[in-house]
C-alpha cells in the first residue's frame, strides 16, 4: 500500500475479514462471436432516496455515489485505502493533523479541475445544521465539527482548510486510526459549490447538473425505473474504464428481478428468492459474499411515537417489554428456515468479523440465538401483561420484498405463539421506510446496518443521543459518555473496553432487536468481470467489463 508507513495505524485496525471480492461471474453465459457490448445492468433493489453524497445514508445510494465520485482516498481490492484524488498525504506524529496533496489532473465531469476547496465546501456543507445530513456525525472527527453541527461553533472553526487549490489541511479532534478509510466514504466526497448554489433543491436528480468527479457520470434518472450512467471522459483515470454504460434498475420484488436476471435484462442481482437460494448456491448460479452488517428491527422510543399509537408507544418505553420481545424470537430458526443464505444469528449488535487489537470484538452472546421463551413470558408478566393480556397491537413496517415479508411473518408468528401478543405488518417502499424511520414515524421497523469502516465504532456511535442514524430515538447519557470517551481514548485496550461497556448498555436497554448477521447472496452473469464488492456492501464498477 502506498505510503504504508504513514497509514500503518489504519491497517492495524482493519479486520482480517475485510477482504474485497472480485465478481468473476456466475450463472448462465451467452456465447458470441461478435465484440461484446460493454454494458452492465445491476439491480439496486430500490430507488435511492438521494444520490447527494452529503445527504445519502442508504446502501443503494452509496453504490451509486461510489462509482460517480472519488474521495481523497480510494479502496484497493483488499478494501485498504489507496490514493484517490490525493496522490499522497502527511500525518503528524500525534495523528491529529493530515495534509493531503491533490493530483492536478483530477477533473469534474464538466471538465473543470477538482480543487481542495471542493472538499472543504462539501465537508462543511454536510456539517451545516441547515443541511440536516443524517451522516453529519461522521464528520465529528474533524476538530470543531460537532460544535458547528450543533450550532455551538462556526464553519471557520471546523478543522478542514484548503491552503491552496491542491493542498488540504485537516485537523482532527483525536487521533483516528481509520481516518484514511473515512476519506473514501460518501460523506467525504467533494461537491461543487457553484453547482449546488445554482440548483440547491435538485442538483443531484438530473444528468445535466449531477456534476461528479469519479469514473461515471449520470446520463438519466427515471424514478422507480432506472439510473443510467456513462463513462466520465474527464476522469483522471478514464483509460481504465471499459464500460460504455452502467445501468441500475430498482426492482424491489424478488420474483421480478430474478425473472429479469434469467431473461438477460439484468446482469447482477442480490438477494434472490429465498426458496431458490439453496439450489442457486448448489448449482453455482449464486455465490455468497462477506458483508459486515446486522439485520435488525428497531423500536421507536422517541416522543413522536405517541402521535402514531399512544398505547403502543407507552409499552415500548418499558425495557422489559423490549427484552421480552427479543427473547421470544428464535433467530436460529429464522436463518435456517427463512433466509436460507448461510446467515449467522445475531447475539449482539456489533457483528462478527470486527477485529480490535488483533482480537475479535464480539466476545459474548447477550442472549441465546434460539431465544428463551420462559424468560420472555416472565418479563412480559413483570411489565404488567401476563400471557399478553391487555397488550396493545403493534405495527411493524418493512420495505418491499418477499424476504423481508417472510422474516416479518415469522417474527409475527413467534410473538403470537410465545407471548400471545399481536403485531400488524405493513409493507412500504424503501424511500417510505427510510423517511419513516429517520423521522421516527413508526412503532417497530425493519432496518439494517452495514459497516462504513472496519471498526466497531461504526455500529456504536449511531446510537448516541441525536445522531442522524439513530432511528430508535434512543438516549442514554451513560452510553453517550462511553462513546465519547472511546473516541478520544489513545490507549487501545482501554478504548476497546469502553466500546464493550457501551454495547453492554445498548443490549441491556434493547432499543434495537438484532436478528441476524448479514452476508450477500448474489447472482452475476458469467460474462461479468472485474466488479469489486467490498465487505461494506458497496459495488465498484471502475474496472468492470463484459467478456462474451
Amino acid at each position: 500500500m502506498l505510503k504504508s508507513k504513514k497509514s500503518r495505524l489504519c491497517a492495524l485496525v482493519m479486520s482480517a475479514a475485510i477482504v474485497g471480492t472480485l465478481l468473476s461471474g456466475c450463472g448462465s453465459n451467452t456465447s458470441s462471436t461478435t465484440k461484446a457490448e460493454q454494458k452492465i445492468t445491476y439491480n439496486l433493489g430500490a430507488d435511492p432516496k438521494t444520490i447527494d453524497p452529503g445527504l445519502n445514508s442508504s446502501v443503494e445510494g452509496a453504490t451509486v455515489i461510489a462509482n460517480a465520485f472519488e474521495g481523497l482516498t480510494d479502496l484497493d481490492t483488499k478494501s485498504q485505502p489507496i490514493p484517490g484524488v490525493a496522490t499522497k498525504w502527511d500525518i503528524s506524529s500525534d495523528g491529529k493533523h493530515y495534509t493531503f496533496h491533490l493530483r492536478k489532473d483530477a477533473k469534474w465531469s464538466d471538465g473543470k479541475p477538482v480543487k481542495a476547496q471542493d472538499f472543504e465546501y462539501a465537508w462543511k456543507r454536510a456539517l451545516a445544521p441547515e443541511t440536516a445530513s443524517d451522516y453529519a456525525y461522521q464528520l465529528y472527527y474533524l476538530k470543531g465539527g460537532e460544535a458547528y453541527n450543533e450550532g455551538k461553533g462556526s464553519a471557520d472553526q471546523v478543522g478542514v482548510k484548503a491552503t491552496d487549490d491542491y493542498t488540504l489541511d485537516v485537523d482532527l479532534e483525536n487521533p483516528t486510526p481509520y481516518f484514511l478509510f473515512l476519506a473514501s466514504f460518501q460523506t467525504y466526497m467533494p461537491i461543487r459549490k457553484d453547482i449546488v448554489d445554482a440548483h440547491p433543491k435538485d442538483w443531484a436528480t438530473k444528468g445535466a447538473t449531477y456534476v461528479s468527479n469519479g469514473a461515471f457520470k449520470l446520463q438519466d434518472w427515471k424514478p422507480k425505473d432506472s439510473l443510467t450512467f456513462v463513462p466520465n471522459p474527464n476522469y483522471w483515470n478514464a483509460k481504465s474504464v471499459k464500460l460504455t454504460t452502467l445501468k441500475y434498475t430498482v426492482l424491489d420484488q424478488e420474483t421480478s428481478y430474478m425473472s429479469a436476471f434469467q431473461s438477460g435484462q439484468v446482469d447482477i442481482i442480490d438477494a434472490p428468492p429465498t426458496e431458490q437460494i439453496p439450489t442457486l448456491l448448489k448449482n453455482g448460479t449464486a455465490k455468497t459474499y462477506v458483508n459486515l452488517g446486522t439485520y435488525y428491527y428497531s423500536f421507536n422510543l422517541a416522543p413522536d411515537a405517541a402521535k402514531i399509537n399512544p398505547a403502543a408507544a407507552k409499552v415500548m418505553q418499558d425495557v422489559k417489554v423490549r427484552q421480552a420481545i427479543s427473547l421470544a424470537i428464535d433467530r436460529t430458526k429464522i436463518v435456517k428456515d427463512v433466509t436460507k443464505g448461510g446467515q449467522t444469528p445475531s447475539t449482539s449488535f456489533v457483528p462478527s468479523g470486527m477485529l480490535v487489537n488483533g482480537k475479535e470484538f464480539k466476545d459474548k452472546q447477550y442472549y441465546k440465538p434460539e431465544g428463551d421463551v420462559a424468560q420472555a413470558k416472565q418479563l412480559l408478566a413483570e411489565a404488567g401483561y401476563p400471557d399478553g393480556k391487555g397488550f396493545p397491537n403493534l405495527e411493524l413496517i418493512y420495505n418491499n420484498g418477499q424476504g423481508h415479508q417472510s422474516v416479518a411473518q415469522t417474527v409475527q408468528d413467534m410473538l403470537k405463539k410465545n407471548l400471545n401478543i399481536d403485531i400488524t405488518l405493513r409493507s412500504v417502499e424503501r424511500t417510505v421506510q427510510l423517511n419513516s424511520t429517520t423521522k421516527h414515524q413508526y412503532i417497530m421497523a425493519r432496518n439494517g446496518w452495514s459497516a462504513d469502516y472496519a471498526d466497531p465504532m461504526t455500529f456504536l456511535d449511531m446510537w448516541v443521543t441525536g445522531a442522524g442514524n439513530n432511528v430508535a430515538g434512543y438516549s442514554n447519557p451513560d452510553y453517550d459518555k462511553l462513546i465519547a470517551a472511546a473516541k478520544s481514548e489513545p490507549n487501545a485496550a482501554k478504548r476497546d473496553d469502553e466500546m464493550h461497556q457501551a454495547q453492554d448498555i445498548l443490549m441491556k436497554d434493547m432499543p434495537v432487536l438484532p436478528l441476524y448477521e448479514y452476508n450477500v447472496v448474489s447472482c452475476a452473469k458469467s460474462y461479468v468481470k472485474g466488479v469489486f464488492r467490498t465487505p461494506m456492501d458497496t459495488l465498484y464498477f471502475q474496472n468492470a467489463y463484459v467478456q462474451k
